[in-house]
């Protein structure tokens, strides 16, 4: 795992990929040391109030080591101290990161991967789907808003899929990720989100004959709870 470490950013760009995400790209002359692995974070420092900083973790969405631009992604939703500053960002902001941040990247003896979460599980499931080499398959369910938040994604080949879900089909994505792929004894689970999704995500697959140990669940965010100052919800899924 590359070491983490803290990297001066500026805000190069911003552009909204859908209604309600954002993606922010970074850059700084220093990122030209900058190593990472698809599924890996920054986090962000925000300044709270007089008494000092708090931190959010965003996955890297994508990294251009030639242009030295890294790309993040914000879900627009609620007043957090990110989203606070995703809505105020404009070129030539700065921000101080740390990272590459996180444990949680492709495992490479696996078959076949499997992704499932919410909206901001997309970031990071998008990036470790592009990653992957040609002939492995891949599967993501991922529910979001609306068909409105449905983003393109660079995948080619025809044996990796993304299939979308709405708010209220929790249930239906529960059942139609944990019944996707291949041969449970050579693939790997990805999960991230809302704890109770990614809680409820991980009992169904270890419920349909999932080993845990072939189970990635991270959990990004609590439902009416802030995350605490490093950055993590205060309860685990």
């Amino acid at each position: 795992m590359p070491e983490p470490r803290s990297w001066p950013l500026v805000v190069a760009s911003v552009d909204d990929v859908t209604p309600s995400m954002r993606r922010i790209q970074l850059t700084s002359p220093t990122l030209g040391a900058f190593e990472y692995l698809p599924g890996q974070d920054l986090a962000l420092g925000f300044q709270r109030d007089a008494a000092g900083v708090v931190r959010r973790r965003y996955t890297i969405r994508r990294f251009d080591p030639v242009r030295r631009l890294l790309d993040l992604e914000f879900v627009m939703h609620g007043d957090g101290p990110g989203v606070r500053w995703a809505h105020s960002a404009r070129p030539g902001v700065s921000i101080e990161a740390i990272g590459p941040r996180g444990k949680i990247t492709l495992a490479p003896a696996a078959g076949w991967h499997l992704f499932a979460g919410d909206a901001t599980a997309v970031p990071g499931a998008f990036a470790m789907m592009e990653a992957l080499p040609a002939g492995v398959p891949a599967d993501a369910y991922l529910a979001v808003d609306g068909p409105d938040e449905r983003q393109p994604v660079a995948l080619s080949q025809t044996n990796k899929s993304v299939s979308w879900h709405y708010e209220g089909e929790q249930p239906r994505l529960l059942d139609m990720a944990s019944a996707a792929g291949g041969p449970r004894d050579s693939g790997h689970a990805y999960l991230a989100g809302e704890v109770a999704l990614v809680s409820a995500l991980k009992s169904t697959l270890i419920a349909r004959g999932w080993p845990p140990d072939q189970i990635s669940a991270k959990a990004y965010w609590n439902l009416g709870r802030a995350n605490a100052g490093h950055g993590e919800p205060e309860l685990k899924a």
